[in-house]
């Protein structure tokens, strides 16, 4: 088990997160499930309270926590893709499985997790040391919701 895993709070159902979240990515999977062996304020005795996960190498855990704490925008998921396939098929699966858009390659799961959906060609060209592409760049993404490559690099070689 590695020394430190990020703990996501959920309700009742990190279970069928974690399920989702591995389905995304390869190198990802359930590690174990841990069942309450007491009644808890969250959830009675056998109930699921803790699963440990990997998503993309990382180690996570998800705590079944009652809704006492809820997800907000303050930590969120960084996945790179490295096309627009990839770009696609993410932001489809998380935003048309509860999930909704939002700006500038942003969206939220159905359990209030925000994902950023970054293809690696954005980071090349918000970072340029061409101000001016950066610029164009910068400016073209700020006006989509799933990022667009096509667009963007339109957008720098305008």
């Amino acid at each position: 088990m590695a020394k430190i895993a990020p703990m996501l709070w959920f309700d009742s159902d990190a279970e069928e997160a974690a399920r989702f979240y591995v389905s995304l990515l390869p190198d990802s999977r359930i590690e174990r499930v841990v069942r309450a062996a007491a009644d808890t304020p969250a959830a009675p005795a056998g109930a699921v309270l803790v699963v440990d996960f990997t998503l993309a190498g990382q180690k996570f855990a998800g705590l079944n926590g009652g809704p006492a704490f809820t997800p907000n925008e303050s930590v969120s998921f960084q996945i790179l893709t490295d096309d627009q396939a990839e770009t696609d098929r993410l932001w489809a699966m998380i935003v048309t499985n509860g999930g909704a858009p939002g700006d500038c390659g942003w969206c939220k799961d159905r359990w209030g997790f925000s994902w950023q959906i970054t293809p690696r060609q954005l980071m090349e060209l918000i970072g340029s040391p061409d101000a001016d592409r950066a610029r164009r760049a910068m400016q073209s993404m700020m006006t989509m919701q799933k990022i667009d490559i096509a667009a963007l690099e339109a957008a720098v070689a305008a």
